[in-house]
């Protein structure tokens, strides 16, 4: 039964890890509660699920903008204090949504503008924080703090979006805002209490357009990385029905809406919690694979359900699946890439499992108006499975890769 829980090892061996680990969740939980209401907030505003879609290319632009700058950052500069900066700024921001909010006449333009800033921001603080992960851990940890990270998340996303719907329609969505620029001080105070005070990534000289380029160059060599990176991109544009739980709610009850968001890190903490089995797995390639085909099953399943807990239990599943690709996706990641380009490729990492979401809710949004809820979920589950099969016979090299046969590091 041992082997199946998770390994705690990386939080019991390091008090810096430990720290960043609780930090960023106390954090993720205020950001879950923002990243429900912005879009309830949104829909409830305008009652168009096209314009929650648009909210996702509004975040997918600034992403795909910063993040190689980012990521190119997290490779120069000192990874603690990146954060540090990031964190300060998303908190003025979740802020002029909470005086946004607070308006008779909330502004739309608003939403928008502060859904652009903060993907922006993020896409600074992503990079830093996945470039410095690995830097407080050893190599055999890698996978452990991965599944951990994932139960940390999974948790956040789970008590945030449960208690979102109740704190918008109790309190109004200005708390809710108001609750996540609060949770990022506990996680700055985390970053500032830590032991080690220096994560570089050992990038120095000018920092120009090859600077930038190189981890791009890095990962289109490696056909196992470019596997990673473009299944994951597919489940998500396809088979990311987010900007339709608003809709979805309307339906099954406003006060459920929250419900929808929450269960699939529901099923996601439920693989995490049995996480002991991902360290016997070695065909790292297959594994994300099969999991990305069962996302988009589950997907199905989900836009077939005509009754709520029929619904949460598919979501579920989805979330278990998209689990089992993350770990292994990050074990492939932080067990292959050298140090000095961990930041940027970091920052491929984030557009390749952003994008998804942010242009699959645009398109999820639309194709919603155009076939209605149920068909545009189901038809993009059917299209999610097709291209995960696509893409894996087409990248043998992603097929075949074999943790075990991998030098760390190299």
């Amino acid at each position: 039964m041992r082997s199946f829980l998770p390994d705690i090892t990386p939080l019991k061996r390091s008090n810096d890890f430990r720290l960043l680990f609780f930090g960023q969740f106390i954090s993720g939980f205020g950001s879950s509660l923002t990243y429900v209401v912005l879009p309830v907030q949104m829909f409830h505003l305008t009652q168009s699920t096209a314009m929650v879609g648009l909210l996702g290319v509004a975040e997918f632009v600034p992403m795909l903008l910063v993040a190689f700058l980012g990521g190119a950052l997290a490779d120069r500069f000192n990874r603690r204090l990146l954060l540090l900066g990031a964190e300060a700024l998303m908190a003025m921001s979740i802020g002029a949504l909470t005086v946004n909010a607070m308006l008779p006449h909330p502004h739309v333009g608003m939403l928008f503008a502060a859904a652009s800033l903060l993907a922006a921001l993020n896409s600074i603080h992503r990079p830093a924080i996945e470039a410095m992960t690995p830097q407080l851990l050893l190599p055999e940890e890698i996978t452990s703090a991965g599944a951990l990270n994932s139960i940390r998340w999974n948790i956040a996303f789970i008590a945030g979006p449960g208690l979102a719907g109740w704190i918008a329609i109790t309190y109004g969505p200005a708390v809710a805002f108001g609750i996540d620029v609060t949770t990022y001080l506990f996680a700055s105070a985390a970053l500032l209490a830590m032991k080690r005070k220096e994560f570089h990534g050992g990038e120095e000289g000018a920092m120009n357009w090859h600077t930038l380029a190189e981890g791009w160059r890095y990962a289109l060599q490696r056909k196992d990385l470019l596997g990673t990176y473009l299944i994951d991109m597919n489940a998500m544009f396809f088979g990311m029905p987010n900007a339709l739980f608003p809709a979805f709610g309307a339906v099954f009850g406003a006060q459920y809406t929250g419900w929808l968001y929450a269960a699939g890190p529901v099923g996601g903490l439920l693989l995490s919690l049995t996480s002991g089995w991902t360290r016997r797995i070695h065909r790292h390639g297959l594994a994300i694979a099969w999991a990305a085909g069962l996302w988009g099953a589950a997907i199905i399943g989900f836009g077939l359900a005509s009754n709520l807990w029929v619904a949460l239990v598919f979501l579920a599943l989805a979330g278990a699946a998209d689990m089992v690709s993350g770990i292994f996706r990050m074990t492939v990641w932080n067990q292959t890439i050298p140090a000095r380009l961990r930041g940027r490729t970091a920052a491929i990492e984030m557009v390749s499992y952003l994008s998804g979401p942010y242009l699959g809710n645009a398109e999820a949004g639309f194709a919603a108006r155009l076939m209605g809820l149920g068909p545009s979920v189901v038809a993009g589950g059917v299209l999610c499975v097709l291209g995960s099969v696509v893409i894996t016979m087409a990248l043998p090299e992603f097929r075949k890769y074999c943790g075990k046969t991998i030098t760390i590091g190299g």
